[in-house]
């Protein structure tokens, strides 16, 4: 882990290794509030960190990096601490992406909370861009080779897709008490491909990367056992 070379780092209760970007949202979203944040170790910048931070209904994510002074680096600002770090954002806003949405770090999120049992109030965004997309297959079994970025959010029994982030409607809703299968699918030409079957049709969707494709495999595969439990 980045961190295990950095004491600094290991004595921050709310640091919480590697966990990845959708396993901080779970736990911002099922049991932090408006302004909690944590810090996890970089998946696309090894020696590097993420400050997951939850803004209303979403989580934001920003990259903390090291220059060759050992310095945290966060956008033109240098820190020679994380605790410099945060005390600097406590009074000033934290612009969250390019939503404009302000956000104050208030509440470090303990890495001593457990995980919640279920994530049946925790919304997980994708936006699948250019090389990520998902399309459908009729009850035929004709598979369209047409892929268009979606963005999808999973919430209690529920996943959604619309046709771009903001947008008020979904395209779809597919209930997830219906659904057949979550499984991994290497026949549509794809890499990082999966397929949600749902009892008329298919949906193909893929991710960025592998790492992203298992971690909503996971959890539709998690969210389908917890909906047969119910």
């Amino acid at each position: 882990m980045a961190g295990q070379d950095n004491l600094e780092v290991q004595q921050l209760n709310w640091y919480h290794g590697d966990i990845t970007r959708h396993h901080a949202e779970a736990l911002l979203m099922s049991n932090g509030v408006d302004g909690s944040y944590l810090l996890r170790d970089s998946a696309s910048c090894k020696g590097e960190y993420s400050l997951s931070c939850r803004c209303a209904d979403s989580v934001k994510h920003f990259q903390i990096g090291r220059d060759q002074n050992q310095q945290y680096t966060f956008g033109m600002g240098k820190f020679t601490s994380l605790n410099e770090f945060i005390q600097h954002f406590e009074n000033k806003p934290l612009i969250g992406g390019d939503s404009g949405v302000l956000t104050l770090l208030k509440y470090p999120y303990p890495r001593n909370v457990d995980e919640p049992a279920c994530y049946e109030k925790v919304r997980v965004h994708a936006e699948w861009g250019k090389n990520r997309a998902t399309t459908e297959n009729t009850s035929e079994g004709h598979i369209q080779s047409n892929w268009k970025t979606r963005w999808f959010v999973l919430f209690r029994h529920e996943l959604k897709y619309y046709k771009s982030k903001g947008d008020k409607e979904p395209i779809r809703v597919l209930d997830l008490e219906n659904c057949h299968e979550v499984a991994k699918e290497d026949s549509v030409g794809k890499a990082n491909c999966f397929r949600i079957v749902m009892p008329s049709r298919t949906f193909y969707c893929f991710a960025n990367s592998s790492q992203e494709a298992e971690e909503w495999i996971t959890m539709l595969k998690w969210k389908l056992v917890s909906v047969l439990r119910s």
